[in-house]
């Protein structure tokens, strides 16, 4: 069975639509708040890649009007199922912009819980974005993904992740983070909160993102500083797996 869908997210975001463009539509950009590694080719009918750890997927430019509206549509499966995304940029006074998202597509399958987690994830990526663009401005994020061990449920994984993090179970955004991570102290503030599925933490020089979903967890980190990848993943893969154990 097949489900054609349709979501659209508004967010106003304290940049100017040049910033607000170069975020959504280069893939330094998208590596800085949305998921894996990504390229953009600057024209219709260009690729944007997005590279995860075992899965790489091309899409292809439908809009690309810079500074104003940016779209790619991923390839039609044998299923019948794809995807597309729709970025509509407009300025507002004061230098700030108004951004639009329409997710498109049609799923099939278990499709009801896939729209589900789309209609509650979609808002949590723009929230990174706008904490990446307050917080990180003019500066390029380096995407850290890492799996931790699958568990039973996700209750489960949230309330390892909370007490890992020194943070209770009804954690809320504006708490403060004090953790250690390879032999270092990791301060900062919960940003972003979707309980059982998802926790952002801010630091000075990171966006760290716990995602989960029926007891998968892995990390969705954007790191502003020079760092390792490989050495990274390895760590927090390494800090998932005690956290389970």
């Amino acid at each position: 069975m097949s489900h054609e869908f349709e979501l659209t997210h508004d967010i106003d975001l304290d940049a100017t639509p040049e910033q607000v463009w170069a975020a959504i539509a280069t893939g330094p950009g998208i590596d800085s708040w949305f998921m894996g590694r990504n390229e953009v080719e600057p024209r219709v009918g260009g690729i944007a890649t997005m590279a995860m750890p075992g899965f790489t997927s091309d899409s292809t430019v439908t809009a690309w009007e810079p500074g104003r509206h940016f779209a790619y549509r991923g390839p039609t499966e044998d299923d019948g199922s794809f995807m597309a995304f729709e970025y509509l940029i407009e300025g507002c006074e004061g230098g700030a912009t108004s951004l639009r998202l329409v997710h498109s597509g049609i799923l099939t399958g278990d499709w009801e819980s896939e729209y589900d987690a789309l209609r509650k994830g979609n808002p949590l990526y723009l929230r990174t974005l706008a904490q990446y663009l307050t917080h990180f401005p003019g500066r390029v994020g380096v995407p850290v993904a890492a799996f931790g061990p699958q568990q039973s449920d996700q209750d489960i994984v949230w309330s390892a992740i909370s007490r890992a993090l020194g943070l209770g179970e009804d954690v809320t955004e504006g708490d403060r983070v004090h953790v250690t991570f390879a032999g270092q102290r990791i301060d900062g503030v919960v940003d972003t909160v979707l309980k059982p599925s998802f926790l952002g933490i801010r630091t000075d020089d990171a966006l760290l993102r716990f995602v989960g979903r029926t007891g998968v967890i892995l990390t969705g980190h954007h790191i502003f500083t020079d760092v390792d990848v490989a050495a990274a993943e390895h760590a927090w893969g390494d800090w998932l797996a005690a956290v389970f154990a």
